[in-house]
């Protein structure tokens, strides 16, 4: 029996073309991994503004696992109602791995296009429900989502029949407190969120601003170690089968992680800043020291780790970015390198 499909957005930063976005069924070509997984999963493997979206398809219901970003919400709709998604099917469910912007954005666009429930974390639960925009990193980050309603949680350790296939959910905190990992043991399948990606994870707090996160993210690695993985589909880049090396990586950086704070914080911003060019296009450099200084996730961070002035940190955050080749700078503006 042929395996499920990945198809992967060739236009990285981007919705694909108006005259491409009906057949985004124009992946790179990956049959090897593609017969790792059920023909009834379906990834799409998206950018680094919007989450991967699985997409688990069965008589009994669709499931579709994470929405994208807010802006990417129409985009989101076309793959949904490509060939390879769901043509004119319904949706039965909308899941998330956690509530970070990436992953929720496209919640209230797809509710409203199928009328489907949502289900999430359960200790993300009540911050979606009181719309704590703090807490969920939207105007603290420079970040945005249409707000949403939660029709049930999703527990640590119990078990879903999505897609006529067996997932346990795992809590898989340090990115996000709340967060969980989708596993099916049956095809060694981990849907991994921002738990773990093929060189990393995502941001953690420094630990002057939550001292668990860091600890947490080790105890999620521990944790992924421990099942049978075959391939991880990430929240971001494509599905790899590598999963030994991907963990020794993410190892690795959690201990250079616990012996510098500052390397943490400095991490954290850039990835937050790069994700806002993603988002914006464009930014008059001028304007960064104030942005920095403005925004409240870039201010906190400073205060509490780098102790630098706001034009300093604008200034470290450009060059940083700029040696690993994520931004660049023409006629006064900051842009995304791609």
């Amino acid at each position: 029996m042929a395996g499920g499909s990945i198809a992967v957005n060739p236009w990285p930063g981007w919705p694909l073309p108006a005259r491409l976005a009906a057949r985004p069924s124009q992946p790179r070509h990956r049959p090897g991994l593609q017969s790792l997984l059920p023909p009834q999963m379906h990834v799409f493997v998206r950018d680094w503004l919007s989450a991967n979206n699985v997409l688990l398809k069965s008589r009994d219901g669709h499931v579709l696992v994470d929405s994208g970003y807010v802006t990417h919400a129409p985009f989101t709709l076309e793959l949904l109602r490509s060939g390879r998604g769901l043509s004119d099917a319904p949706l039965a469910k909308l899941v998330n791995t956690h509530c970070h912007s990436d992953h929720i954005g496209g919640n209230a666009a797809i509710r409203a296009a199928y009328g489907c429930p949502i289900e999430l974390p359960e200790a993300e639960a009540p911050l979606i429900e009181r719309w704590d925009t703090k807490a969920l990193l939207l105007d603290y980050a420079d970040q945005s989502a249409d707000r949403f309603h939660v029709d049930a949680v999703l527990r640590p350790g119990s078990s879903h029949v999505w897609g006529d296939l067996e997932w346990r959910l795992h809590a898989a905190s340090g990115h996000r407190s709340g967060a969980l990992v989708f596993h099916n043991a049956e095809h060694g399948i981990l849907i991994s969120g921002d738990a773990l990606w093929r060189n990393g994870y995502g941001f953690v707090m420094p630990a002057t601003l939550d001292a668990d996160a860091l600890p947490a993210a080790r105890d999620t690695l521990d944790l992924i170690a421990e099942l049978d993985v075959k391939i991880v589909i990430p929240g971001h880049g494509e599905p790899f089968t590598d999963v030994a090396e991907a963990l020794d990586r993410a190892y690795q950086r959690t201990r250079a992680f616990e012996t510098d704070e500052v390397r943490v914080a400095r991490h954290a911003l850039k990835g937050l800043l790069a994700f806002t060019l993603l988002h914006r296009r464009r930014m008059p450099l001028a304007d960064l020291p104030a942005y920095v200084d403005r925004v409240g996730i870039y201010r906190d961070i400073n205060e509490a780790v780098l102790h630098l002035t706001p034009a300093a940190l604008a200034a470290m955050l450009v060059a940083e970015l700029g040696k690993a080749g994520a931004v660049r700078v023409a006629y006064g503006e900051l842009l995304p390198a791609m």
